[in-house]
């Protein structure tokens, strides 16, 4: 063997160094190991490092991913919430429902496009919550509008049924005056009528004295008193007498008066019209020109167009 190969066989290329050394040659088999050794824990190291850093970025990754999830989450939890409200909210006003229907429609589109977007579309989340953000400021315009018209409506309901309570209460006093002054215009109207005292008729004959035989009379006479009346009307007055005979028929002479009593057309045997002023007046009827005159009673009735005045009765025998 040559000596170029003897030597050849004991030389060694080092890939890690690029060198090339004895292997029989214990030192140079050291340093080799010990830089083998090196580049392992270097390696080793590098591995470590990058494996950490790529930990540290898939946590922070999924981290981030967590809290985009939650504030997703918590934003569609405001949006149910929002909805809710907005179920609660009513109004008595057409126009102001009609706006509540309106607003409902947009929550529920939200929340449906809240649902589908991915948590990682960070621009999308922020427009959400703005569109969230202006949603509220609706509703609470809405509650203070809701708030403003049911007080009014309150205050308006308040006045309505004062001003009834008002008009009852006026129409209760209207009635209680009407009444009172109904009655008093009936007790006026009673008071203002006259009254007559001291009725009385008699038989006189042809002497002008008075008689009680039949067969003497020559005509009759009626006295009585009109009273002292302050409400009565002032001013001409008529009395009239009807004479009935024992058989009730009306005694009549040549000169008949009619007048109407209580609305009904009568006939008098005679009458007198006297000027009254509230004082009393005493008065006499005359009933002359009657053919003859029968035993029995007589009934004589005294009027004026508004009242009977009293009745008497004549004796004759």
């Amino acid at each position: 063997m040559s000596r170029h190969n003897k030597y050849s066989n004991n030389l060694r290329f080092c890939y890690i160094c690029g060198h090339i050394g004895n292997i029989n040659n214990p030192k140079q088999r050291k340093m080799e190991e010990q830089t083998l050794k090196k580049i392992m824990y270097g390696l080793i190291a590098a591995v470590v490092v990058l494996a950490g850093v790529l930990a540290y970025i898939w946590y922070q990754k999924s981290s981030l991913v967590n809290d985009l999830t939650a504030e997703k989450e918590d934003l569609t939890a405001q949006m149910i919430a929002l909805q809710n409200d907005y179920e609660t909210l009513s109004s008595e006003y057409d126009d102001i429902n009609l706006q509540l229907d309106s607003s409902r429609i947009e929550v529920q589109l939200l929340i449906e496009k809240i649902q589908k977007t991915e948590a990682t579309n960070r621009s999308k989340i922020r427009q959400y919550e703005k569109e969230l953000g202006t949603l509220r400021s609706i509703m609470r315009n809405y509650v203070v509008q809701i708030d403003s018209l049911n007080k009014l409506n309150k205050k308006l309901t308040a006045d309505a049924a004062e001003a009834r309570r008002q008009a009852a209460e006026s129409k209760r006093m209207t009635e209680e005056l009407s009444k009172t002054v109904e009655d008093l215009s009936g007790r006026v109207a009673t008071g203002a009528v006259l009254k007559a005292y001291n009725l009385k008729t008699e038989a006189y004959n042809a002497s002008d004295k008075v008689t009680d035989r039949s067969s003497r009379v020559t005509y009759l006479l009626t006295t009585l008193s009109l009273g002292e009346n302050d409400l009565a009307e002032r001013g001409p007055v008529t009395v009239y007498i009807r004479v009935k005979d024992p058989d009730g028929i009306l005694l009549l002479n040549d000169v008949q008066k009619t007048f109407e009593y209580n609305g009904e057309p009568m006939v008098a045997s005679a009458s007198r019209e006297v000027d009254y002023q509230g004082s009393e007046v005493e008065m006499g009827i005359y009933l002359n020109g009657i053919a003859g005159y029968t035993k029995g009673v007589y009934t004589i009735e005294a009027y004026t167009a508004k009242s009977l005045l009293g009745t008497t009765e004549l004796m004759l025998r």
